[in-house]
């Protein structure tokens, strides 16, 4: 009996497989009737239904489940990088962004003196520019306000433009303390001290890959300490820390935009990012005239492209070759 069923399942099954090719017809019938090919094979499961794990041969472990990455462990103690001495810009010349104006810092007997030339516009012609030499040109005493952020600190008390000097490495960031103008009725001059004062960029371009290359130990000195500072302060004492490494990236690209040819060297985005890190070290409890640094801002990092023929956008558009 069961033989016989055998023998007329291909006559039942062919009105139907006679529209199919004979050779696909022999061979998906006889896969399916001896369990072989295709029909040997298991069955594949939907897409987004996870498989279960295969066990592993006799003798063999299971291997080990894919790790969950964990968050980077925060700092024990602050990255210190070596603090700047007021000494590295006496007698410089400096200049805002590297350009226009005059600010030479100097010794005098146990103080300090200093040569400032701001920099501005004519009130009546504001497309005119002009310069105003404070005290006539004369050295204006600075009084020395120790390192409340790091870094050494002057001050330039009254007169019509009181301003906050802070040494960096090779340059000087000024900040005008009654607003970002100044206003010289007399000489008919407003001028805008704020901003980097430091060399011009034709003295900065060769040292591009110096520059370059301590970037990245400024950028993780800051993200570091400021982690840490994170951890140890809590509720309203975080709050504006929170908001100062927030704006961080804003002020630094606003500061250095207008620095000449900041795009060829970096100069500038590199001195902020290090007072960034003294700031925040000093919040911490260090002492950046006596500690020992802890970290370099000599990180390595890829090398710079080969030069390019193009346009310098920070020269206003004239042919220049990237070094």
């Amino acid at each position: 009996m069961r033989l016989s069923r055998v023998f007329l399942l291909p006559l039942l099954l062919s009105p139907v497989l006679a529209s199919v090719p004979q050779s696909a017809v022999a061979q998906s019938f006889f896969e399916e009737l001896f369990g072989i090919g295709r029909a040997a094979k298991p069955p594949v499961p939907p897409r987004g239904v996870p498989s279960a794990p295969v066990a592993p041969p006799p003798g063999e472990a299971m291997p080990p489940a894919a790790e969950v990455p964990k968050s980077p462990p925060v700092p024990r103690q602050p990255v210190v990088l070596k603090a700047p001495s007021e000494d590295n810009v006496m007698g410089q010349d400096l200049q805002l962004n590297g350009l226009t104006g005059s600010l030479k810092l100097e010794k005098s007997g146990s103080g300090t003196t200093a040569r400032i030339t701001l920099p501005g516009n004519k009130i009546s012609q504001p497309v005119e520019a002009c310069k105003v030499p404070l005290n006539g040109g004369a050295p204006v005493a600075v009084s020395s306000e120790g390192r409340p952020e790091g870094v050494g600190r002057f001050e330039v008390a009254g007169g019509e433009c009181p301003l906050r000097l802070d040494v960096l490495d090779g340059a000087v960031l000024v900040r005008a303390l009654s607003g970002s103008v100044c206003t010289f009725a007399a000489a008919d001059c407003a001028t805008t001290p704020t901003g980097l004062w430091g060399p011009p960029a034709a003295s900065l371009i060769p040292r591009a890959g110096e520059f370059e290359g301590a970037r990245g130990g400024a950028d993780r000195a800051v993200r570091e300490n400021y982690k840490l500072m994170s951890q140890r302060l809590k509720g309203q004492d975080l709050r504006p820390v929170v908001t100062e490494q927030a704006a961080f990236s804003s002020d630094r690209e606003q500061l250095c935009r207008t620095y000449a040819r900041e795009g060829a060297h970096g100069f500038c985005n590199l001195r902020f990012t290090e007072a960034r890190a003294l700031a925040l070290a000093t919040r911490l409890g260090v002492n950046t005239s006596t500690a020992a640094p802890t970290a370099t801002a000599t990180t390595p990092r890829p090398r710079r492209k080969p030069p390019v023929e193009g346009m310098n956008p920070d020269a206003g558009g004239s042919p220049f070759v990237e070094q």
